[in-house]
């Protein structure tokens, strides 16, 4: 069954420079946004929607 990223994450915890991490704050952050988006997404319950219907309905295909 699907495990949360952040629960496959944490296992293997990356480490960084605190100079590293000033640089690349805004990225990791964000990162850490969508994967917590993406974990409430997968939780959720109801009908999956299939990824070419989700491109054709935002006109991307």
């Amino acid at each position: 069954m699907y495990k949360p990223m952040t629960e496959l994450c944490n296992k293997g915890m990356a480490t960084m420079s605190v100079s590293s991490a000033r640089e690349n704050l805004p990225a990791a952050v964000e990162e850490i946004e969508d994967v917590a988006a993406f974990d409430a997404a997968m939780a959720e319950e109801g009908e999956n929607i299939p990824w070419e219907q989700v491109k054709a309905d935002l006109g991307w295909g």
